[in-house]
This record gives structure tokens, sequence and C-alpha cells, in this order.
């Protein structure tokens, strides 16, 4: 069975925006986000609202950089951690574009471009769409755990939900930032049903997709400058890297997550790192997209990871699923 899906069209990043709150600006990507609302509320009455709202700015700042109209997208796709997927759907109801809402936990990101970008290579008209993920830290709490208010005791391998948006406009033809191909994952069981240590649940995820990845693909490691997951934080991280070491020699050194870049880990109590799906989205749109921009790395691979849990299952002692979606994005013009 061939899980990689080379396209057969070009498809480039038109444009791209990052959002973010409070904890995102004080991080070290903080100035590198397009806007940030240190209220964290977004001019809205409720932290779900408010995440509607964060992706609605999002798309709009994107649409703004690539000086296009939102009439001129043919699909949008997006997905939050908001039950049934009511941030988007909310947010951008107003824009009337034909819509896709699609769900997967933290790796909505790269489930949203791959799927995207499957719309665009199948058909005969399609040519610009957008994706669009968000997630807020007041909005999962409430839903995954327990309101902030109520000041309950976070355990050391917990992650720290980002409220933080990506938004990402992918067009037919070619460009200088390019997404070439992609895979999706397998669902993968995580080994454990603690809720609090979702990163080590997820690493098992990613590792199952790179261990494909290389054995489909035959490329080697030295081919790319970065392997990016998103976002097993500490304890994730620390498990991936142990794993790849003894499969995937090498991977282990060009590895990095974005729930480690996120946040300051010395200034900002995230504990393990970062979480949320838009984690993953914020950190490829504010860091990664535009060194490839720059030609500062040239090839990279980009899975968000992600825990497929509900309230319920945990409190039934369910084990806690992975999911690692893949895409390879590339500078074209340092490949010529």
């Amino acid at each position: 069975m061939r899980r990689i899906t080379k396209l057969r069209t070009p498809i480039h990043f038109d444009s791209w925006a990052a959002v973010g709150g409070y904890e995102e600006r004080r991080g070290p990507l903080g100035e590198k986000f397009d806007f940030c609302d240190i209220s964290d509320k977004f001019g809205q009455s409720t932290w779900e609202i408010a995440e509607a709202e964060m992706g609605r700015v999002a798309l709009n700042t994107a649409l703004s950089k690539s000086g296009m109209s939102h009439d001129r997208i043919e699909l949008l796709v997006a997905g939050d951690l908001q039950n049934q997927c009511v941030a988007s759907s909310t947010g951008l109801s107003s824009f009337g574009i034909p819509f896709l809402g699609v769900y997967g936990a933290c790796s909505t990101c790269t489930e949203s471009l791959m799927t995207l970008c499957s719309f665009i290579d199948s058909s005969e008209h399609m040519t610009i769409g957008a994706a669009v993920t968000t997630s807020h830290n007041s909005a999962a709490e409430r839903q995954f755990r327990t309101p902030i208010e109520y000041g309950g005791q976070r355990a050391p391998t917990a992650q720290w939900t980002s409220t933080a948006a990506g938004a990402f406009i992918l067009g037919r033809g070619e460009g200088e930032v390019q997404i070439t191909e992609y895979m999706p994952g397998r669902i993968v069981d995580g080994s454990t049903s603690d809720g609090a240590n979702m990163g080590g649940a997820m690493a098992f995820a990613a590792f199952d997709s790179l261990q494909a990845y290389f054995e489909e693909s035959g490329e080697e490691i030295r081919n790319f400058d970065c392997i990016v997951t998103g976002d097993l934080g500490k304890v994730g991280s620390d498990i991936l890297r142990e794993l790849l070491a003894k499969s995937i020699s090498g991977a282990e050194r060009i590895h990095t997550d974005c729930g480690l870049l996120l946040y300051d880990f010395k200034k900002q109590d995230v504990h393990s790192g970062a979480s949320g799906c838009g984690t993953s989205a914020s950190v490829l749109a504010c860091h990664f997209l535009p060194m490839l921009k720059e030609g500062k790395i040239r090839n990279i691979l980009f899975m968000s990871t992600g825990a497929l849990m509900s309230p319920s299952s945990l409190l039934q002692g369910e084990n806690i699923y992975g999911i690692a979606p893949l895409i390879r994005i590339e500078n074209m013009k340092g490949s010529e």
C-alpha cells in the first residue's frame, strides 16, 4: 500500500498569517506574529467566540497580504478544537466560501493543508483555496478539562494549549514555496490513558509516519533541513528522538517541534510546552514559511501531531490514539 502522494500540479503558498494571544506575544516568536491580542478576547464576550473571531482575523490578514478578495477563494478548509468545529463555522461563515470542516485534534493544520492540496490537484477548475486552523487556551480548558478559573494543578507532563491561529492561501502553479508531497497518518495507540501526557501519546504516531515515509520514499535524511512535528512538547519530543535514533539514524538531529518553539520555558509556565492545533499552524506561518521563502531552509517535512480523544473517553479510561499526517514543503528557487 503506497501512502505518499506526489502532487501532479504545482501548488504554492500564496500568503499566510499567524494570530495569537497574550502568551504567544510573550514567547520567542511573538514579534513574528501578524497580530496578537493580549486580552485573548479579540473583542468578544466569550472565549469560544473569541476563537471564532481569531480565525476570521487570520484569514482576513492572509487575504490582505495576498492582495486578493475573499470571493476569489474557491474552497475553505478549516478546523479547531471545539465540538463539531463550531469555532471555524461561526468565525468563517460570513465569507460565504464553500467550506469543509475537518477535525484531527492537534493534527488539524496539516490535515487541512493536505485536504486542500488534494482538491486543487485533482480538480480541473479549482485554482485557489484557503486553510485555517485555530485553538484557544480558555475554550479548550473548559471543554476538555476544567475552566481556568478553577485553578486546578497541572501535571509536569501537561502542555499549554495555545491561543493561536494560522491561515494559508494556496494556489495552483509555480511559486517560491510549494507543497510537493503529502501522506496521511495512521491511527496509532499511544499506550496511555493519561490526558496530561498527550505529547507522549502522539510520539508513536509521529514515529510511525516518519518510518513509513522514509521506507517508501527512499529519501535520505541529508536531503532535509528540518523534520518538524507539532506539538509533542518536551516529553513527546524526547520519546520520538529516542525512537528515531534507533531506527532512522540522523533524523533525531534535525527534528524540531512547534510545541518547543512557541514559548519561553524559563519565563512562561507552560510545563512540557505548547499544544493545541493553533500551535503548529501559527509556528508554520510565522516561523518556517518565512525561513523557506528567504532560503534559510529549503526542504522540510512538516507533520502536525494529534491526540484523538474526548473528555468522555478519558473518563472511561480509554487509551489516547495518535495521528500524524505529513506534508513536504520546499523552496523551489533553492532547488533549481
